[in-house]
């Protein structure tokens, strides 16, 4: 069985099938430029580079093109308010969301187009409206007609005859720009320039594009048409999708997007009550992506996006969150768990091993089934519709199972390569989801979290004269095991006891004592 994916215009799940075999050619509406983007932003695109990563992990080739709106009257409002240019407000926060999304772990486009380096391509398409009959000029400003365009409203369900046009907008002269359209639902292609705003040439005057033209010109141009995906957000599909796909229909005279997926809204739970309720400044619940990033780790803010599907609202709020955290804690754990299993595996080999070195054996029979039927799972959630929560339900079976058979038990020769196949199963579905499980592994890998008294503490009970906070834990543990087996308890308590008040775990195994650290 291979993907099926919800489409929106469609209104139910199909059958996909790139339009060219093994490659995928994805569009994805970027940000408009003005300020930092909010949390709810980030769901989306965490949403849609998890779909890209599947497909991917999948075998497919993956072109991903999205935009960045750096024209905006959004952006002149903010400019003008802070005595800059648009362009300066622009560079500003293009730069400030790249760095949002990698903080985030979103890999970057293949293509990342903005909208001013593409005036040339908007206008030549809205030239070729024109000359179609799909659009007409009133001075300076252009219009797309939306009656000229017999599909208008399929993507989002509407009825044309029973829309309403936009809000009314004054002109200088105080023309409203309602007035001067021939029918209230059309809306611009091309704005003519005001005083003080950022302008371009074009054969109507100067100006600058609408916000649906560049889209539709931008993923004609790096795509190509019909392309495989076009996504967003549920927000976006009525005025913004539903004006691109009618204004490229009408121009190039054949399907625009193939196939149409948008993610759901974000809620966030109300501190008090729990209940979600929408975003807004007014009720004081609006957060910035990096204000988020300040207050959880991005692995736990993508594992709380993962936990639900992508086209269902997504309530956000910190006791989610510290949830998300957890669950992703303990793969995490189990994970380095079975690595150090594996660092101190006995030389041992063969039947009856692991009960000589004082451990019970692995079934190494049901591992490799549990992760055969992990990989089999993972892949038929996430075919159907980029499934991520049920995806995350195979990953946490076969963490219980790898944790159920490597419990009490020493891993020898003989078992490493099931029990490693099990542990790279989990990063790498973990992986295919956008989450490193083995992030936090590796940046303590050095000590470098570990607190500082650790040094005091080793200097005083194992005699450690070093700097290196790792090495200063393993002459801990060289000397609680000497003081043990010296039956010196004393020494060994103080030395569990000294661990356990700066955050570390002892633990004690057929194979030797190991330690964790919580903070």
């Amino acid at each position: 069985m291979g993907i099926r994916l919800y489409d929106t215009k469609l209104r139910r799940k199909v059958d996909f099938e790139p339009l060219e075999a093994g490659h995928v050619r994805m569009y994805v509406c970027g940000p408009t430029v003005y300020n930092r983007i909010h949390i709810g932003n980030a769901r989306t695109f965490i949403a849609f580079d998890t779909i890209r990563r599947y497909l991917e992990w999948r075998g497919f080739k993956v072109t991903f093109v999205q935009n960045v709106t750096d024209v905006d009257d959004k952006i002149i409002k903010r400019a003008n308010d802070e005595g800059r240019t648009a362009a300066e407000v622009a560079a500003e926060y293009t730069e400030a969301f790249i760095a949002d999304m990698h903080a985030a772990g979103v890999a970057d486009p293949t293509v990342r187009p903005k909208a001013t380096e593409e005036i040339d391509t908007m206008i030549e398409l809205v030239q070729q409206l024109i000359d179609g009959g799909h659009a007409y000029e009133v001075d300076g400003d252009v219009y797309f007609a939306v009656r000229s365009y017999a599909g208008y409203g399929a993507l989002s369900g509407r009825n044309v005859d029973e829309m309403e046009g936009g809000h009314r907008e004054l002109r200088a002269d105080g023309q409203g720009l309602e007035d001067r359209k021939r029918d209230p639902l059309d809306f611009a292609l091309w704005k003519a320039a005001k005083p003080g705003e950022p302008s371009w040439e074009s054969p109507w005057g100067p100006g600058r594009p609408g916000w649906h033209i560049e889209c539709s010109a931008m993923s004609h141009k790096y795509l190509g048409l019909p392309f495989d995906i076009h996504g967003g957000g549920a927000d976006l599909v009525f005025p913004h999708h539903e004006n691109e796909r009618a204004q490229s229909e009408a121009a190039y005279g054949c399907t625009f997007a193939n196939h149409w997926m948008h993610s759901g809204m974000l809620q966030v739970a109300n501190a008090e009550t729990g209940e979600a309720e929408k975003m807004s400044k007014s009720l004081n619940n609006f957060l910035l992506l990096h204000e988020a990033l300040e207050l959880v780790r991005p692995e736990a803010l993508r594992m709380l996006t993962l936990q639900t599907h992508y086209r269902s609202p997504l309530v956000f709020g910190d006791q989610r969150l510290a949830e998300a955290d957890a669950a992703l804690t303990r793969i995490e754990n189990a994970v380095r768990n079975v690595d150090w299993q594996l660092e101190n595996a006995a030389d041992e080999s063969g039947a009856g091993a692991g009960e000589a070195a004082g451990g019970s054996p692995v079934d190494t029979a049901a591992l490799s089934a549990a992760v055969e039927a992990a990989r089999a799972a993972f892949t038929e959630a996430m075919d159907d519709d980029f499934n991520a929560p049920e995806a995350l339900g195979a990953v946490f079976t076969l963490v219980g199972e790898m944790n159920a058979a490597l419990g009490g038990v020493v891993v020898c020769a003989s078992d490493t390569q099931a029990v490693r196949s099990a542990r790279d199963a989990v990063v790498e579905l973990m992986g295919v989801l956008g989450i490193d499980v083995t992030a936090a592994e590796a940046a303590g890998e050095d000590g470098a979290a570990y607190p500082d008294a650790v040094l005091t503490l080793a200097a005083e009970v194992a005699g450690f004269a070093g700097t290196d906070k790792q090495a200063a834990v393993d002459a801990l543990l060289e000397a609680r095991a000497a003081a043990r087996k010296e039956k010196n308890w004393a020494v060994a308590d103080a030395v569990r006891d000294g661990l356990a008040e700066l955050g570390f775990t002892v633990e004690d195994t057929p194979q030797g004592a190991r330690v964790t650290y919580e903070g």
